[in-house]
């Protein structure tokens, strides 16, 4: 993970400033299950201490990780790793909204997990150019109707025995967070429109050729990592997608 800012009077470090030190720290201790969600970290006398920087330095590394999600600060108690709630990770992915623009959580219908070999394209994408990938196919619905089909796949070296813990939470960022230690941080997604297939049209209730969209997704974890992609299907006659833009 790369953070930019300005550099204004902090000492370099290996030609980056001296508090990406910092945060390249925080970030693997979190990643290793040093630092779990919730935890407390060091302050900042402790934690600069540790790291050799100045305390000032320190300040502003957790300040960043703040802005970014990863920490959060709380007056007079300290500093925590974001835990991550099934709300805000399914709301934070989870973009069908009513037309209205209200939120609706999602319910799980059909799921399957299958672990197989991974294609050259899986590999080219995924970390690590994993051989072997587990691919969860899941049809979700709002309000009763079935609205979404997706197939997320991800290196089953990350993430070994997931099949065993179907049925899997709606939410699945938060299982990846909780049992596997990866934090999905962002996504880069791909719209596309697209007519749904004889299969995706019983899937979803619909006609053959009913016009669908499609979400490409390649999320990331706290480390960089792209640990998962994901294809979404979504019939959007009842429901809208909705992205919220600061």
């Amino acid at each position: 993970m790369v953070f930019t800012g300005k550099r204004q009077h902090w000492t370099s470090w290996m030609g980056q400033p001296l508090y990406q030190k910092v945060i390249d720290t925080i970030v693997a201790r979190i990643a290793a299950g040093e630092l779990l969600p919730g935890g407390m970290l060091p302050s900042e006398t402790q934690l600069a201490a540790e790291v050799g920087v100045s305390q000032g330095t320190a300040r502003k590394a957790l300040m960043m990780l703040e802005q970014h999600g990863i920490l959060r600060r709380e007056q007079g108690r300290g500093t925590f790793v974001t835990a991550r709630t099934p709300d805000s990770s399914l709301f934070n992915f989870f973009r069908l909204r009513d037309h209205d623009g209200a939120v609706i959580r999602p319910e799980l219908v059909d799921e399957k997990v299958v672990q197989r070999a991974a294609t050259a394209e899986e590999q080219s994408l995924l970390f690590d150019k994993p051989d072997r990938v587990y691919e969860i196919s899941r049809i979700r619905c709002l309000e009763g109707i079935n609205s979404t089909v997706e197939t997320s796949v991800v290196p089953a070296a990350l993430f070994a025995g997931i099949e065993n813990r179907a049925p899997l939470p709606s939410a699945l960022y938060i299982l990846y967070q909780q049992n596997y230690g990866c934090i999905v941080l962002k996504a880069d997604e791909c719209i596309v429109a697209t007519a749904a297939t004889p299969s995706q049209a019983k899937a979803l209730n619909i006609c053959e050729g009913a016009p669908l969209l499609q979400v490409e997704r390649l999320a990331f974890d706290i480390l960089g990592r792209p640990i998962e992609r994901r294809r979404s299907l979504y019939r959007t006659d009842r429901f809208s997608y909705r992205v919220t833009l600061d």
